[in-house]
């Protein structure tokens, strides 16, 4: 009988926007901790999750969707991504297997060029297509790139995930375990809470609004005496007339936004929360460096 070593090491989800990538390291880790949404581009920084079985411990790193960039906070949602290629053991390029799907991933391709990590191609959604175009286009991505592995599968549904975990483990190199067995993520909960935020403002908004938005976490501590948490939280858009649509008439899109927020974060952090918003307008902030850094989005932090 083979005998099987430990192996440890760190595995990023890379591709182009909203193909699943936060869906699938979910699913994997067995808890939520990346934010989803039908939007594009809704994770916009890195985010380490660690999964850990009898035999490995995996560390995946969400990142940005690769795409052309129209502002700084685009380009840092880009370098955030492809710094991470030659910074892993491991990269999981996330794709769909429909015909439209299969052209704009030349452009993630390209950023692939090269590196040499190895690199698995994951087919997600399979659960949408037929077989036929499954195959379809396993064989076209296989002469685009050299991938090791390409795995189909579901990360809605959960078919074939465990398959990706048994390829992926083959990947793994030998090492010892980096963080507790019982840890499923080094993000701090202020960061955890401020995603929440923007993932309900994210489902609740219109198209253009929530692109243009940020949360901060201005005050977030447990009040004296009782078992709760005060979450004190500021929504920054960058208009007047998105202010208004935020905090809705009456305010009750603010209201809906805080309900659904302080939910998930009572089932993430395990205490009651008491949860406050405010809505303010940083005008352009996302061409504003001072901004960007200010929210969390510094690329000195990138190597």
């Amino acid at each position: 009988m083979e005998k099987k070593f430990f192996r440890s090491g760190f595995v990023a989800l890379v591709g182009r926007p909203n193909v699943g990538k936060s869906t699938l390291m979910n699913q994997l880790i067995g808890e939520k901790i990346a934010i989803i949404s039908p939007k594009p581009q809704t994770t916009r920084n890195r985010i380490q999750t660690i999964l850990t079985k009898e035999n490995f411990q995996a560390i995946f790193i969400d990142t940005p969707g690769i795409h052309k960039s129209k502002h700084k906070l685009g380009d840092y949602m880009v370098k955030a991504a492809v710094t991470a290629l030659n910074e892993v053991d491991v990269v999981l390029m996330l794709a769909e297997p429909d015909e439209r799907g299969a052209e704009a991933d030349r452009f993630v391709l390209e950023y692939l060029t090269g590196i040499q990590t190895p690199v698995i191609l994951v087919l997600n959604k399979i659960d949408t297509e037929e077989k036929s175009s499954i195959l379809a286009r396993t064989k076209e991505y296989s002469a685009r790139y050299p991938f090791r592995e390409i795995v189909p599968l579901s990360a809605k549904t959960g078919e074939n995930c465990d398959t990706l975990l048994s390829v992926l483990y083959q990947y793994l190199p030998e090492g010892p375990m980096y963080f507790p067995e019982d840890m499923v993520t080094d993000q701090p909960e202020r960061q955890i809470a401020a995603e929440i935020i923007r993932e309900k403002a994210l489902q609740l908004l219109q198209d253009e609004i929530p692109h243009g938005i940020a949360v901060e976490i201005t005050a977030m501590k447990k009040r004296q005496g009782r078992d709760l948490v005060d979450v004190d939280a500021t929504i920054f858009c960058e208009r007047e007339s998105h202010k208004g649509i935020i905090i809705g008439k009456g305010g009750v899109m603010l209201k809906q936004i805080g309900t659904r927020a302080r939910m998930d974060m009572e089932a993430l952090l395990g205490s009651p929360i008491h949860l406050q918003l405010w809505v303010k307008v940083k005008k352009d902030w996302r061409d504003n460096d001072f901004l960007l850094k200010n929210f969390g989005y510094d690329a000195r932090n990138l190597r």
